[in-house]
């Protein structure tokens, strides 16, 4: 009688832990929930720069973003410059940097059309605050634009 009462308390306990669970969300349903229509709009802007140049005189370091939404939604969507300390956006870009530069290297795994070349990003070089801001925006962007994931982080804007 003793093992009968103790199966039924732990079926029971299993019973009411397991029908409390909710179905998790895979990450791609989580991602199209958080895309407004006016980030999608800015995704498929047709006006602005197809262009967009990060460096200055001050730097020796330049990078070309040639992605036609970018710049469309770098001024409308993104957070304002000085929204993110460069520290958070350079500890950020080092580890979207290691894993895009992966999938580089692996075009039978990950779109080569998405993954075109390897990116050039040094954690022991102060690139300065506007190229770690217009890199880190770049890797959001192309995170939600594509449906991608660069890393642990949910790629949130707010």
């Amino acid at each position: 009688m003793k093992y009968l009462l103790s199966f039924i308390f732990v079926g029971i306990l299993l019973w009411s832990c397991s029908s409390s669970k909710k179905t998790p969300m895979t990450n791609e349903e989580a991602m199209d929930l958080y895309i407004s229509q006016a980030e999608k709009e800015a995704f498929n802007s047709k006006g602005g720069k197809d262009t967009v140049e990060i460096g200055s005189d001050s730097t020796e370091y330049q990078i070309i973003i040639i992605d036609p939404g970018f710049y469309s939604w770098l001024n409308s969507i993104a957070q304002p410059e000085g929204y993110y300390s460069q520290e958070y956006m350079e500890n950020r870009n080092n580890i979207y940097v290691v894993n895009w530069n992966q999938r580089v290297l692996q075009p039978n795994r990950y779109n080569p059309n998405l993954y075109e070349m390897q990116i050039d990003y040094s954690p022991h070089i102060d690139y300065g605050y506007e190229v770690n801001y217009k890199l880190y925006n770049y890797f959001l962007y192309f995170q939600r634009k594509y449906n991608q994931r660069l890393g642990p982080f949910y790629p949130r804007i707010r």
